[in-house]
């Protein structure tokens, strides 16, 4: 069964993406400029004095980032692999979902995610999709943001090479990853050879500018005294 289809992740996804800090880390000492990866994977990378009026957030899972670019754009589409996290999405746009956070052993807490009232959730819509088979009549995007998204996927390179139609000229591309290479996800040989860094420039130079670069810590919760602590490569490119 495909991992992001269990409720188990979609669960540890809601809290990821929608909890209050307390409700995720109610530890003082823990690692609080790790939260909110989901908001400033847009906001520390986006560059809003550009106006952009389109966005595509590729990887979206349960829409965080898509409402989050809905404060600077004027439409915004998210698409996710993943039925389940585009259905929790959707009833997101709509209002409210509850949902379960893993405290220890079987003790769970009930709990419910709900889209900041502050974000124009009219503004987004949402749908299933492949990233390394997007449908062709997607169009072009003033802003395109992807987080998170590379190192999951089984041919990557599919993904950068159909990047280039997807960003308009003079628009954003906004890349976060890992660098978490696994082979349970990518194939060892659709690795980069070096690193991720370098890759990205020699795959995407030809059609894009590398602007800014900044890495982005993230906290995903397991349970209450174990969690994911990582750091993202952010790089924000301008299309030639």
């Amino acid at each position: 069964m495909n991992i992001y289809e269990t409720r188990r992740l979609l669960d540890e996804y809601l809290l990821f993406h929608y909890a209050a800090p307390q409700e995720i880390l109610p530890w003082a000492q823990g690692p609080q400029e790790a939260l909110n990866f989901a908001v400033r994977s847009v906001t520390q990378l986006a560059d809003f004095s550009l106006q952009p009026r389109t966005a595509l957030d590729l990887g979206c899972a349960v829409g965080r980032s898509s409402f989050e670019l809905a404060r600077h754009c004027d439409a915004v589409l998210g698409i996710d692999y993943s039925h389940s996290f585009i259905d929790a999405a959707q009833a997101l746009k709509q209002g409210s979902l509850a949902y379960e956070r893993l405290d220890e052993a079987t003790l769970r807490t009930a709990l419910t995610a709900t889209a900041p009232t502050d974000c124009p959730r009219e503004r987004v819509q949402f749908e299933t999709g492949d990233a390394m088979n997007l449908r062709a009549d997607l169009g072009r995007f003033d802003l395109v943001h992807g987080a998170n998204l590379l190192c999951r996927l089984p041919e990557p390179h599919l993904l950068l090479e159909r990047l280039p139609e997807l960003v308009k000229p003079g628009g954003q591309l906004l890349l976060t990853t890992p660098c978490t290479w696994l082979e349970e996800f990518t194939p060892r040989g659709q690795w980069p050879q070096g690193s991720t860094l370098d890759w990205l420039k020699e795959t995407l130079s030809t059609h894009f500018d590398l602007v800014k670069q900044e890495d982005l810590p993230f906290l995903i919760r397991e349970h209450a005294r174990k969690y994911q602590w990582s750091v993202a490569l952010g790089t924000r490119w301008t299309r030639h």
